[in-house]
């Protein structure tokens, strides 16, 4: 009997092994390290200051980016827990952990509570005005996962609020005036790019949209193309503008910067390719990877920019 208790003890250890990282692996997928890519744009403040040469700085945006970053994760776990019978109407998202049963409901809940605490604390390190726009950007991101999703079109302007406020904060880390051109451009911009994400949920889910994500059902592909046309042209012509303003030309002393506008125009250009004729723009951040046109246009841009700004 004690010969057979202990095997069964010892054949126990091995599974609960397997268990836990099973659940690692499930809360790795679930807290989503893909989309921290979206953060990156707290960098914006430091490198169009002309203050990427001050290690200080630089070492204070990349604790503001690692805050968001513990943030936005706390909220995609909240969002997973809020959407999972949502998320099972979905032909991708149903093998998000918490929709597949991978994750337990209350574990990412506690997790996200933990994240949560750790970004808030963490902000609070960076001063009171960044802790500011940081804990106002989870309490929207919180609220817009709990209702303001669901309202067309108020669903896109708050992720377009999320980017500005991300870049916000990267200007409040390092203390340097939030420039109004950064705020159009990235809310165009963003609004763009959840435009595209919209017109993939509509067209990929079809008539079973609306179970999936109720605003869904005020949008027509036709409505959402306009709007993503308007968008479009607002970031191009937005960024074009600020390229030429006379601010700028003082702020760097060059003209050049104008240069950068064709790789603006083509990565637009090939997003909206890759929505219409490769069913793309569900996964913005994934697809920023895994098209090499786009992401070469992406970091050509950020190159050329850094060029121009510090050296020519």
């Amino acid at each position: 009997m004690a010969r057979q208790r202990s095997s069964k003890v010892a054949g126990s250890q091995p599974r609960a092994r397997l268990l836990s990282r099973k659940t690692l692996g499930a809360l790795l997928v679930a807290i989503r390290p893909r989309q921290w890519t979206k953060n990156l744009l707290l960098f914006a403040g430091v490198m169009f200051s002309l203050n990427l040469g001050s290690a200080p700085l630089v070492m204070r945006a990349c604790l503001a980016f690692a805050v968001f970053c513990l943030l936005s994760s706390s909220v995609y776990l909240v969002n997973d827990v809020i959407d999972a019978e949502q998320d099972r109407q979905h032909p991708l998202k149903r093998m998000r952990p918490v929709a597949s049963g991978t994750l337990s409901p209350v574990f990412a809940l506690f997790i996200a509570g933990l994240l949560a605490v750790g970004g808030v604390v963490g902000a609070l390190g960076l001063g009171g005005r960044f802790a500011g726009i940081a804990l106002g950007y989870y309490v929207l991101m919180v609220v817009y996962s709990l209702w303001l999703k669901r309202v067309a079109p108020l669903d896109v302007l708050i992720i377009a609020i999320g980017f500005v406020l991300r870049a916000a904060a990267g200007a409040v880390v390092v203390n340097v005036a939030i420039s109004q051109w950064l705020v159009v451009c990235t809310t165009f911009l963003a609004l763009f790019v959840a435009l595209c994400k919209r017109r993939h949920e509509l067209t990929a889910l079809g008539s079973v949209a609306a179970e999936h994500r109720r605003a869904l059902i005020s949008y027509s592909p036709v409505l959402l193309d306009q709007f993503i046309i308007l968008a479009a042209t607002s970031a191009v012509m937005s960024y074009t503008l600020y390229t030429l303003s006379p601010r700028t030309l003082a702020e760097f002393g060059t003209p050049n910067l104008v240069y950068s506008v064709p790789l603006v125009v083509f990565g637009i250009f090939r997003y909206l390719y890759l929505v219409h004729h490769e069913n793309g723009g569900g996964n913005p951040e994934v697809l920023l990877f895994a098209d090499v046109p786009l992401l070469a246009a992406i970091i050509t841009w950020a190159f050329m920019v850094a060029a121009i700004i510090y050296w020519l």
